[in-house]
């Protein structure tokens, strides 16, 4: 074909309404300034009408906001030039949730589904001048009171926190397509907003416009891709022309034949030797910018443009001796999926920057993962997130907005979700990242249908006819309405009903449990049922998909929500800012099993950390040495959406917890791991690199002034993606007239000069440990311009935590520091991810003797 083809002059043009937008509540005189995108708190709150919604307890104040109607409006011109485009699309990419559009005063929309694109032809309605669109809001609270009433006898959500809200015993979130956790949760509190949370648009064309483009991998191989790239075009007209798809030098032509209104065009094409996108860990992320044109006598009159990578993935569930498997393989490679379930990064998700989302996926790769889960309480992520994703190789495991609780199962709902569904697959589902779909979060295992003594207690306080009715609504949404979505949209991407369940088998086999051997784990007897952090390292599945415990954040961020008076474990500001019944107090609990009695407040929050880190170790280092058994570790949580405390390793500022950086160490690509049995203590090397490994392990035994009291060195050989026992301990030959409390093992692991990975083992818990305070040095690395030091100890330092007045974060946190071995350490600021100039003054250090009692 010609490459020298004509472009037809402006035939598609967008307007972004952003700007001077106006609010009130309903009944008011007084219309105030509004920020779009946003929402009602976040606006009332920067008109100085409220207080700040995380400070104190001021969330119970503020409940009378989702009970009231608002409006929402601006007053626009329209560039003369676009009232000439056959037509002008209104599109609001997200409307949370109930809301009336009108334009010039004629109404337009009717929006119920907060996860969904709002649009309408508003050609004959627009003029040049003095437009005026009005947004009406309509209360989420009464809106679904009145569904609960109509619905009869209600449904189960255990984290609708009805009686914050000032309703009672009314759980209203399940019928409403809008974030579940908007209406609180055991970490979250409750928000339930209303506003235009993502872009308003006015889109001009003419002629035809491509309106998707998606590039289904059919096939991929290192050495072939085949490829069908698949579009939606709408046309004025009938009429014949080409469509050109190109990348890279790459360029095909199909002829075409259009008809009025929405056109699907496929084209088969194939690469030979394409370059592949990888997980982080296993290879480089490479993408395609694939064009698609529509050229009509020689001009072109439609353009969409996408980027993808090309990878092939499949969740492999092959019976074995044990069960069955449950991995990700991605280009044809198992891969040992590493990460953390993510939340949304805020109650009122508009106020996510770049930055902040930026910040999130950089801590992911940072601290080595290559997964992150987004969970079905929140939203469906912006396409920032994916974008991130894509770029640092970290997977996603994306659920559907569905989480622990049941839903109705109307047809107007059932059909509310299926064109969410299919909007959001066909949005996400050119991002190489995204690669299992999941139906929900915790409703089969909660439900429990096929077992009448398992489950949450639910299905119990239900007739049984209002049971069959129950599950036939689950049944119609998770193993139809979104598997045909999928199927259907991405047909090579993998779906999964719930998680966890153990396999899609309709009967007592279906919901998860580890004696199976088969599906995801969700461990809770660690927190929730009070098991000690041992019990991770004998209940293993094989992909632990959520497993968690709990800390506080640093004094810096409990301040931001906390007065003086408040900094107590049982004041009502500190119960406020945990949202699990028992939370505070469970902390307690496990901190005086294991861990020294921190001498204050302060030191309670640092210790809550330490502990936090150690018990999430336990879990990783477990199911990594599992593998290939086990082949995945998401711990709860990444993130929070407020100040709390609460199961993130990472708090609502972004700061890193001690539980950071213990996951830092535990996902190395090549890890070090100690399993200590009732007679011996097995070193394993757990490697999820595509090549052996072949190294030395050190094994020293030192007492805590660094003197070495034994010692063995052993040659080591692991296979690709593998785990393996390099080296056994017997502990009663090595501890043989030494105190437990007073030794430690140090372990290193190397590959030439290279140092892998050190870990150090004890005898006895922390608690019980014969500390004496260490005198630390830190100094600065010659000509690094204050970005690097080296720290050292006369004796044991235990628990070493550095901290800086600048934002950002360590290389390594909350380590041990050895007498005798040094360790290097740099500082990243947050705002640049570059080293930060901080001269070591600034840098405070501190070890855990600082913040134990005095006995």
């Amino acid at each position: 074909m010609n490459e020298q083809l004509g472009r037809a002059s402006e035939q598609t043009e967008l307007l972004t309404l952003s700007r001077d937008w106006k609010f009130r509540q309903k009944g008011d005189r007084e219309w105030l300034p509004a920020k779009v995108p946003g929402c009602v708190h976040t606006d009332l709150l920067a008109n100085h009408k409220i207080d700040d919604p995380f400070d104190g307890i001021n969330e119970l104040e503020l409940q009378w906001i989702d009970k009231q109607d608002w409006e929402y409006e601006i007053t626009f011109d329209l560039p003369k030039k676009m009232l000439d485009y056959s037509h002008l699309e209104l599109v609001f990419d997200g409307l949370d949730t109930y809301a009336s559009v009108f334009l010039n005063d004629v109404p337009i929309i009717e929006a119920n589904n907060m996860f969904r694109v709002w649009k309408k032809d508003v050609n004959s309605l627009l003029k040049h001048e003095e437009n005026r669109l009005k947004v009406y809001f309509h209360s989420p609270v009464n809106e679904d009171i009145g569904k609960l009433e109509e619905h009869g006898f209600g449904l189960p959500a255990t984290n609708d926190h009805s009686e914050d809200g000032g309703i009672g015993d009314k759980k209203i979130s399940v019928f409403a397509r809008k974030a579940p956790y908007h209406y609180g949760w055991d970490w979250g509190p409750r928000f339930v907003t209303s506003g235009i949370w993502k872009d308003v648009k006015i889109k001009g064309w003419s002629e035809c416009q491509i309106t998707d483009l998606y590039i289904q991998h059919k096939n991929i191989t290192q050495s072939l891709a085949e490829l069908t790239a698949k579009l939606e075009v709408e046309s004025d007209n009938s009429w014949e022309g080409q469509l050109v798809i190109s990348t890279d030098g790459m360029q095909l032509e199909k002829n075409v034949q259009l008809v009025p209104g929405k056109n699907e065009v496929e084209v088969d094409f194939e690469m030979e030797n394409p370059k592949l996108w990888w997980s982080r860990g296993l290879g480089d992320q490479h993408f395609y910018e694939f064009t698609a044109t529509v050229v009509k006598q020689g001009i072109v009159v439609g353009e969409r443009i996408t980027r993808t990578g090309l990878r092939s993935i499949e969740l492999v569930r092959k019976n074995d001796s044990y069960g069955s498997t449950f991995y990700l393989e991605l280009n044809g490679v198992p891969v040992f999926a590493k990460g953390a379930n993510h939340i949304p990064n805020d109650s009122f998700v508009t106020e996510v920057s770049y930055d902040r989302y930026n910040h999130e996926i950089l801590s992911a790769v940072e601290s080595n993962m290559n997964m992150l889960r987004v969970w079905g309480g929140g939203i469906y992520e912006y396409d920032t997130f994916y974008d991130l994703c894509d770029e640092y190789g970290i997977m996603v495991w994306q659920d559907f907005m569905f989480a622990c609780s049941m839903y109705p199962g109307d047809a107007s709902f059932l059909q509310n979700v299926k064109i969410e569904a299919e909007e959001n697959i066909k949005r996400l589902r050119n991002h190489p990242s995204v690669v299992l779909w999941c139906g929900n979060n915790e409703i089969d295992g909660a439900w429990s249908n096929y077992v009448e003594s398992a489950g949450w207690g639910w299905k119990q306080h239900y007739s049984k006819e209002q049971r069959e009715q129950i599950w036939q609504a689950y049944e119609a949404v998770f193993h139809q309405i979104l598997p045909d979505a999928v199927e259907k949209l991405a047909p090579m991407e993998p779906y999964w009903p719930s998680s966890p369940m153990s396999d899609w088998t309709r009967d007592e086999e279906q919901h998860a449990s580890l004696k199976t051997g088969k599906g995801d784990i969700h461990y809770w007897e660690v927190w929730h049922g009070k098991e000690p952090f041992e019990a991770y390292q004998s209940n293993v599945g094989r992909f632990m998909s959520e497993y968690g415990f709990q800390s506080f954040p640093e004094l810096k961020t409990v301040k931001t929500y906390a007065k003086k008076e408040d900094l107590e474990l049982e004041s009502e500001v500190m119960l406020h800012h945990q949202k699990h019944d028992e939370g505070n107090q469970l902390i307690k609990v496990y901190m005086d099993k294991y861990c020294p009695t921190p001498k204050d407040f302060p030191s309670f929050l640092y210790m809550s950390q330490v502990l936090q880190g150690e018990g999430i170790k336990t879990a990783i280092e477990a199911h990594r040495r599992h593998m290939p058994y086990c082949m995945g570790s998401l711990y709860w949580q990444m993130n929070d959406c407020w100040p709390v405390a609460s199961w993130s390793s990472m708090d609502y500022y972004g700061r890193w917890k001690a539980l950071h950086y213990y996951v830092k160490r535990s996902f190395k690509d090549v890890l070090l791991s100690i399993e200590e049995k009732e007679k011996e203590l097995n070193l394993y090397v757990v490697s999820d690199k595509r090549q052996l490994f072949d190294g030395e392990l050190q094994v020293k035994l030192l007492n805590f002034e660094g003197r070495t009291l034994l010692e063995q060195t052993v040659s080591t050989e692991v296979e690709a993606n593998s785990s393996k026992v390099v080296m056994t301990v017997n502990k009663k030959e090595w501890l043989k007239g030494f105190d437990p409390d007073k030794v430690v093992i140090v372990s290193f692991l190397t590959k030439g000069k290279e140092v892998i990975d050190i870990k150090e083992h004890y005898f006895v818990p922390s608690k019980h440990l014969k500390l004496t305070k260490p005198e630390i040095k830190i100094s600065e690395v010659k000509e690094s311009d204050g970005r690097s030091f080296v720290l050292s100890a006369d004796v044991l330092a235990k628990q070493v935590r550095l901290s800086s007045e600048t934002e950002g974060f360590f290389t390594d946190n909350y380590f041990d520091l050895i007498p005798g071995i040094p360790k290097p350490v740099r500082f990243i600021t947050r705002e640049s991810s570059e080293h930060s100039i901080t001269k070591s003054e600034n840098v405070d250090v501190c070890s855990m003797f600082d913040f134990i009692e005095e006995s």
